[in-house]
């Protein structure tokens, strides 16, 4: 009789990752590496990162393991350490020269583990005249030209959530190179350090605005481009109950099934003629305002108009392609984001809710054979 074997949970089944605990980017680059399978073990602080959000409700903390460390107690450096040599990646996003002041800087860490990714997560990055200082979100996008981009130009550009700076230009960009660098240390044998620096990140993803600005088809200004919600027909648009809908109907033949689906194809002023831009947006305006934005919906809802409702975080799992494809899903209680993307072969799962601090200490310490993590073993109390 043969014994069935436990389904690998994501391609990054046996790749070990320690993340040094923080917020924002940091955390959710971990998150991501674990919904990909990876054994992430959250090192936290003795008290927890103070943000006020019950620990069973963070989300970013699902599929981890999580111990407890006190990193300024004499003997917290050299646990980490004990960490660092048993993992493959180790990400932290303290300010440049914290770890390295608390002794779990790359130098130590590589010394113990040649082979470690050491992952750094910053919104400056590791060097240049802002390093250290203090930032977030909306400062990184300021400085890289992308908030200067988005929003009405006869206002002050509005605040895009956290989105944009910090996850997409902080940890997407920090998973890519971590998995990157892993990649290379595997064939090499020699891990090495990256550097995600969140100004960094969302430069890159403005490059085909740059190359769009060169050929001279992007003014360097709001309100004056194809994509930047100037477009009578690339935006959104509020319905008689005060919601909103989206308009994406850049193409010719989008653009005629969106005329003929909102029923004004015979008096829509010229789309080519930016002049009249104003014209045809008050009058695709006027017309939306007439109905709900479900009862335009369901007008659109099987077309090619490149039209969509605006939903509320609270309403998207509800919309029948999303639930179709199980894109939210529910884990003890919570309705989350599923992991993505997805795999043919190595499919992934929320297996874990958030981890509790200090919760899988004593699990870690087995698994990773690191004896002196577990508070009750004898020589952490021999030197307490």
């Amino acid at each position: 009789m043969t014994t069935a074997t436990k389904p690998p949970h994501g391609p990054l089944t046996g790749v070990r990752v320690v993340e040094l605990a923080g917020i924002g980017p940091g955390p959710f680059a971990a998150m991501l590496l674990a919904d990909l399978g990876a054994d992430v073990v959250r090192v936290d602080r003795p008290g927890g990162p103070g943000l006020g959000i019950d620990p069973a409700l963070d989300i970013t903390n699902r599929n981890k393991r999580s111990v407890v460390v006190d990193l300024k107690d004499p003997d917290g450096p050299a646990r980490l350490l004990d960490l660092a040599a048993r993992a493959d990646v180790l990400i932290e996003g303290y300010r440049p020269g914290v770890a390295e002041r608390l002794g779990i800087g790359p130098e130590p860490c590589r010394a113990r583990n040649p082979r470690l990714v050491y992952g750094r997560m910053t919104g400056w990055g590791q060097h240049g005249p802002l390093a250290p200082r203090a930032g977030h979100d909306i400062g990184y996008i300021a400085l890289t030209g992308a908030l200067g981009m988005i929003g009405d130009p006869d206002r002050p550009p509005p605040a895009p959530a956290n989105l944009l700076g910090d996850y997409a230009g902080g940890s997407l960009y920090l998973v890519v190179g971590v998995l990157a660098a892993l990649h290379h240390a595997r064939a090499t044998g020699t891990g090495q350090v990256v550097d995600a620096a969140i100004v960094d990140g969302t430069a890159h993803l403005t490059a085909m605005i740059h190359g769009m600005l060169a050929a001279g088809h992007w003014r360097d200004r709001r309100g004056a481009n194809l994509l930047d919600g100037s477009c009578p027909f690339y935006g959104t648009y509020e319905t008689a109950d005060g919601r909103h809908i989206a308009v994406g109907a850049l193409e010719q033949r989008f653009y005629d099934e969106f005329l003929d689906r909102l029923g004004i194809a015979d008096t829509a002023p010229p789309r080519d003629d930016p002049a009249r831009w104003a014209e045809l947006r008050g009058t695709i305006a006027a017309r939306f305002r007439t109905r709900t934005r479900d009862a335009w919906a369901a007008v659109f809802a099987d077309s090619d108009a490149c039209v969509a409702p605006v939903l509320t975080l609270g309403e998207a799992p509800h919309h029948p392609h999303l639930a179709a494809r199980a894109t939210f899903t529910d884990h003890g209680g919570l309705t989350q984001p599923a992991p993505a993307p997805r795999f043919s072969a190595t499919p992934t799962a929320v297996r874990t809710g958030p981890a509790r601090p200090g919760a899988d200490t004593e699990a870690v310490a087995r698994d990773w054979d690191v004896p002196a993590l577990d508070p009750s073993h004898p020589h952490r109390k021999a030197r307490q």
